[in-house]
């Protein structure tokens, strides 16, 4: 056995901002637990972000609202999501939580979107025009179909 230096890495661990969202996502199952969850806590974060991040999340919630009423509000990790029967289906993370260059639209495997042996999960936004909001809607209707 060589009594030399490790040349295992250690990992870094967790960013802060990393940490910040799973000690959201405590709080949050533990509101869940305590039957407080709500839209007015969707609607407070989405208050806090910085533009454009604000305009995009509060437009992806109305769109939601409309074409998915079956989906339920309620924060993920400190951001909005929308969940059917308890599970994330979609959500919003802001480009400013993690610092990257732009915001994204995700969905969980609970969303019916299988196409073929490969399909995308998560879109990149840097705005909202007519034709991103057209597709947020056609996914997320065939998302909860």
């Amino acid at each position: 056995m060589s009594k030399g230096k490790s040349t295992t890495k250690k990992s870094k661990g967790l960013t802060d901002e990393e940490r910040a969202a799973l000690k959201e996502r405590l709080k949050e199952e533990k509101a869940e637990r305590d039957g407080k969850a709500a839209e007015s806590d969707v609607l407070a974060k989405i208050a806090e972000m910085p533009e454009p991040d604000r305009a995009m999340a509060e437009r992806i919630h109305a769109i939601i609202k409309a074409s998915a009423p079956a989906l339920s509000p309620k924060t993920w990790y400190g951001m909005p999501a929308y969940a059917k029967d308890g599970k994330i289906v979609c959500f919003f993370t802001s480009a400013a939580k993690f610092n990257t260059r732009y915001a994204t639209f995700g969905f969980n495997d609970t969303a019916n979107l299988d196409e073929g042996a490969m399909w995308p999960t998560s879109f990149a936004l840097k705005e909202l025009t007519a034709a991103e909001e057209a597709m947020i809607v056609a996914l997320v209707k065939k998302a909860v179909s």
